[in-house]
């Protein structure tokens, strides 16, 4: 092989020069992007400080054993120092594997679990089904898309407040079973009752945010793709299987993976429907509230193993839940 040599400089033509180190690398980005690095170092400084700070803090609690007995705090004018020791992985070998795993953890993983496949379905299926009547032309149609967006407006507080009173034993709902001479569930006392109870009020509550994403995308799809699949003798299921639900895809990808996350860590419905009183009804979420701040001894090492743990499934679950789609995005495409 021939290497050109330039006799001014004694350098070969083929080589590359050396890269500049870190340093330099670091200075050079700065002098060029200055202008960006002054607009992200505020939003920066507020998520280290409400984000980052509490995140590590956490992770340090799950290595320890500390609780309200043990924490530093202040009693009149007297300051007590925190005994809390390091005790390593302990807390999470206690919540996973003890001797209380099941009634402490795994029964309460699993109904999260279910809590949260039946009502992001039910979350999907109603939005759907409620996007495809309003992408229709329809006298009063304006007027419909308020009325459905209205449980979504209104602060959760307010919605789950009014479930709890229309749930109660002398509710409204149960008024009108009692007319109609049928049963009347404890749907705030008994355990099953009261898991279909919160599937309901949180389904209420997230349908309307599925829906308009969902009309949102419908409105996207090319009219002609529709004209085009009903030329070639396509029926109305053959458009919705074939045009509809393809079209919908990197909408419905999205909405399903933010519903999924929401509806995982929802609190607010089960904690305003029951607050403490419905421990089997209990997500993890609020399992972990309930450990460091709805007992005493409040456990502030387990509570936040508990959060960490939360992290951990929903990081673990949305890595495959992007390699899934990414992979059938290439099936698609070949």
């Amino acid at each position: 092989m021939t290497v050109a040599i330039d006799r001014a400089t004694g350098k070969r033509h083929g080589d590359r020069a050396p890269r500049p180190g870190l340093g330099h690398r670091l200075r050079h980005g700065y002098r060029k992007h200055w202008y960006a690095y002054a607009m992200i170092t505020p939003v920066a400084v507020v998520l280290g400080v409400l984000v980052l700070y509490p995140l590590l803090y956490g992770l340090y609690l799950t290595l320890t054993d500390a609780n309200s007995l043990n924490t530093a705090r202040t009693i009149g004018v007297n300051h007590i120092d925190a005994t809390y020791k390091f005790i390593g992985l302990d807390n999470y070998q206690d919540i996973l594997f003890g001797a209380t795993a099941y009634d402490r953890f795994w029964s309460h993983f699993l109904w999260t679990i279910a809590w949260t496949a039946v009502c992001v379905a039910l979350h999907y299926t109603i939005g759907l089904g409620l996007a495809l009547l309003l992408n229709q032309k329809l006298r009063g149609r304006t007027a419909y898309r308020l009325i459905l967006i209205l449980p979504w407006a209104v602060p959760t507080f307010v919605t789950v407040f009014g479930w709890r009173f229309m749930l109660a034993d002398g509710g409204v709902l149960n008024s009108f079973l009692h007319a109609l001479h049928l049963p009347e569930p404890n749907w705030l006392e008994d355990t099953s009752w009261q898991r279909f109870a919160a599937i309901m009020v949180n389904t209420w509550c997230g349908v309307p945010f599925m829906m308009v994403s969902l009309l949102g995308g419908l409105q996207a799809i090319d009219a002609s793709l529709y004209e085009a699949a009903e030329m070639d003798g396509a029926g109305p299921w053959q458009r919705f299987r074939h045009v509809t639900l393809p079209g919908l895809r990197p909408v419905a990808a999205t909405v399903v993976l933010l519903g999924i996350i929401w509806t995982f860590n929802q609190f607010a419905v089960i904690f305003l429907l029951f607050g403490n009183t419905a421990p089997d009804a209990q997500i993890l979420v609020t399992w972990a509230y309930y450990l460091g701040f709805g007992q005493q001894p409040r456990d502030f090492a387990q509570s936040a193993a508990y959060g960490i743990l939360l992290l951990a499934i929903l990081i673990v679950f949305t890595s495959f839940y992007r390699r899934w789609l990414n992979r059938n995005d290439q099936q698609l495409a070949i």
